[in-house]
């Protein structure tokens, strides 16, 4: 297989395990969503419906190239965090992000904060945008959680309220790049915050996600200040040329990593987490059962079962470790294989060697 079909395929792959809509029929129709409405966004920084509802805004769309962009800062940063902003717009209840630019910020394995060379650069590249004739405005910011999950920590939900009070209307994207390798498919999360003294109804716990136990606290103690956007992607006729271009780097790195080896320190710590989640759990269960037995209770065990999120903890991870195992065994077939018609055959004009009897 050449490698610019390999690369077409490997691409086609991912747009379709990311939802990402295939080109449209009609480019102009397709290419609406990029067409930069001045007088629309000066009325809606006028009439400020968000301020009125801390639900209003309920959907992210974002461009296919402003997601790979994102994807490929967040895996080179590797286990240390990265940052970055978006540039968009906004339409009705959707924040619609068009570019992503990275920041020239310094993380660690714990958080990422912009020093004051960051928001030099970024006044410095929106003034410049503005110039080349983007006018789109910052509508938000990005950084990566690798290896725990896509939420907000108590640091990232101070940063996005304080973006929302100066910086209108302001979107948080989290993505995990070590989860991303490991399951296939971007695992990215797009939140806002509520104002501080708002009380937000109590609502159904979204799609579940393994948080590891040294970051349970910071989880739970923030977790009712913020809710997440359904994320939608988008693509126009003009940027294929562009997603070739960063494709090609995302493939490379792609084919040159191996998730069994690059994430081993991630699997190991989510086996650890997942052993002593079951020691609890067990015990849980246990005193559950001494418990309705002396007062006679009959529980449901199908329904109440303590060990029902240890068990999808361990499929989520046999399922990942599976998935890695077979990208190595078919970038095995695929490129060290010796293909059968170049096989050395032994030449019968050479003379069979001499046995001693």
């Amino acid at each position: 297989m050449e490698p610019s079909s390999s690369a077409a395929i490997a691409r086609q792959t991912w747009e379709l395990e990311n939802n990402i809509p295939a080109a449209a029929s009609d480019p102009d129709a397709m290419d609406a969503i990029y067409r930069y409405d001045e007088s629309s966004q000066t009325r809606a920084q006028q009439e400020k419906p968000w301020a009125n509802d801390p639900h209003h805004f309920r959907r992210a769309k974002i461009s296919a190239l402003a997601l790979l962009k994102m994807v490929v800062h967040a895996r080179a940063g590797g286990t240390i965090e990265v940052m970055g902003l978006m540039q968009g717009k906004c339409e009705g209840d959707a924040i619609i992000v068009m570019d992503a630019f990275a920041l020239p910020v310094e993380g660690t394995e714990t958080r990422v904060n912009a020093q004051a060379d960051a928001y030099e650069y970024m006044v410095e590249y929106s003034t410049i945008n503005k110039q080349a004739g983007r006018l789109e405005n910052v509508v938000g910011w990005y950084h990566s959680h690798p290896g725990y999950g896509c939420w907000l920590s108590g640091i990232d939900v101070s940063t996005q309220m304080l973006n929302q009070q100066f910086t209108e209307p302001f979107l948080a994207v989290v993505i995990d790049p070590t989860r991303t390798v490991s399951a296939g498919k971007v695992e990215i999360g797009a939140f806002r915050t509520y104002p501080k003294d708002y009380k937000p109804p109590d609502e159904p716990v979204s799609e579940y996600q393994t948080i590891p136990l040294n970051k349970i606290e910071d989880f739970g103690v923030h977790c009712k200040q913020y809710y997440s956007l359904d994320i939608t992607y988008f693509k126009s006729s003009l940027d294929s040329h562009l997603l070739d271009l960063l494709w090609n780097k995302y493939w490379v790195n792609t084919l040159s990593s191996s998730p069994l080896l690059g994430n081993r320190d991630y699997v190991a710590g989510q086996i650890f987490d997942l052993g002593k989640h079951f020691i609890y759990e067990v015990i849980r269960y246990l005193l559950m059962l001494i418990e309705s037995t002396a007062n006679m209770i009959l529980i449901d065990i199908q329904e109440e079962s303590p060990l029902a999120k240890v068990t999808r903890d361990s499929s989520k991870i046999t399922a990942e470790q599976v998935h890695g195992l077979m990208s190595q065994v078919i970038k095995d077939i695929l490129f060290n294989s010796v293909h059968p018609s170049k096989a050395s055959t032994p030449n019968s004009s050479e003379p069979e060697p001499m046995v001693e009897s």
